[in-house]
Parts: C-alpha cells; sequence; structure tokens
C-alpha cells in the first residue's frame, strides 16, 4: 500500500509541477507537511545536494523520499510516479506535434503558464529563504530582532547573489566555495 502511495503522490507532483524541477518546490513543501516524510529542513538539504548532483530537484526528492520510506524498491516506484506525466504528455505531443505547433489555444496556454511558473518558483525560493535564514522559534523565545534573521547566512546569501550578479562565475563555483566557508567557518 505504501508504494502506491509514494507512486499516487509523486505522479500528481510530476503532474502538475509545469516548468521544471524548482516549481515542485511548493508540491514537496506540501507532501512534507501532509505526510511526515520528510522534513522543511531537509528539503532545503535537498536542493544544495541537487544543485551539486545531476538530475532535478523533483527526481532526486521523489528517489530519496521513496527510498527512506520503502527501501530501493520505493525509490523506483516514486521516481516512477514523478516521471510518468511528463512521459506520458510528451509521448502524446510527439504524435501530434504538427497540430500542436500552431495551434493559438497550446501558444496561449503556454503564454499563461509563464507567469504561473514564475510564482511557483517564487513561493518555492522565499520558502527556501525562510527556511535557511528566518529562525522565527528563536525569535519567539528570545523576542529578540537578531534572533529572527542568522545574519552570517544573509550575508552568504547576498555575497553568492552578487557574485553571480556581477562576477557572472558558474553557480558550481558558488557552490563549492560556500561549502568551503561553512566548513572553515562552521555554519
Amino acid at each position: 500500500m505504501i508504494l502506491l502511495r509514494l507512486f499516487w503522490e509523486f505522479f500528481k507532483i510530476g503532474l502538475f509541477a509545469i516548468g521544471g524541477g524548482m516549481t515542485a518546490l511548493p508540491f514537496l513543501q506540501d507532501l512534507a507537511e501532509k505526510t511526515g516524510w520528510y522534513s522543511q529542513a531537509f528539503i532545503t538539504d535537498m536542493i544544495a545536494i541537487s544543485e551539486s548532483t545531476p538530475g532535478p530537484i523533483g527526481i532526486n526528492m521523489a528517489t530519496y523520499v521513496g527510498c527512506n520510506v520503502a527501501g530501493l524498491l520505493g525509490g523506483v516506484v516514486a521516481t516512477l510516479g514523478m516521471v510518468a506525466p511528463s512521459l506520458v504528455i510528451v509521448l502524446a505531443v510527439c504524435r501530434s506535434l504538427e497540430r500542436f505547433r500552431s495551434s493559438t489555444v497550446v501558444e496561449d496556454m503556454f503564454y499563461c503558464l509563464r507567469p504561473a511558473v514564475t510564482g511557483l518558483i517564487a513561493a518555492a525560493g522565499i520558502g527556501v529563504a525562510q527556511v535557511a535564514m528566518i529562525h522565527v522559534d528563536a525569535y519567539r523565545l528570545t523576542g529578540a530582532l537578531a534572533d529572527l534573521i542568522d545574519l552570517k547566512k544573509l550575508l552568504l546569501f547576498a555575497a553568492v547573489f552578487v557574485g553571480i550578479k556581477k562576477l557572472k562565475w558558474h553557480p558550481v563555483a558558488f557552490i563549492a566555495l560556500s561549502a568551503v566557508v561553512g566548513i572553515v567557518f562552521a555554519f
């Protein structure tokens, strides 16, 4: 029964996370709350791991969560659930590509999907920022504004953001540098 649930949950994520792996984050956050299979903080860790390993975050998360919940078979089932909708849709589109290519309805649909996907990515980004840099529980205990925001992590975020925009380095360089900073300064 757990294998069927894994498949179904990740099938739904794969079906509705239009626009790539990062758009799966709000769905993954919801799944964490609904099932308790993993924590919200775990999603942040998976983003870091997924950015430094091959494959989109949704598939990496499906595999990892499936393995944790139901072993190797669970990982395979959850991963298949995640990719099945895309596979079916791509096969259907390939069969009738010529008809879709010139369809104004399809063009209009994709035109309207762009802002929705942008909203999903922004929501995911804000959620990740909250987990990574904002500590509401510490703030509630002390009431001190300094406990609400982790200043070191905020400064690292700002440095990486400016570095990517100004220096135009590859994101992997910043991931590696951030790992070194974490080790040296014991973030």
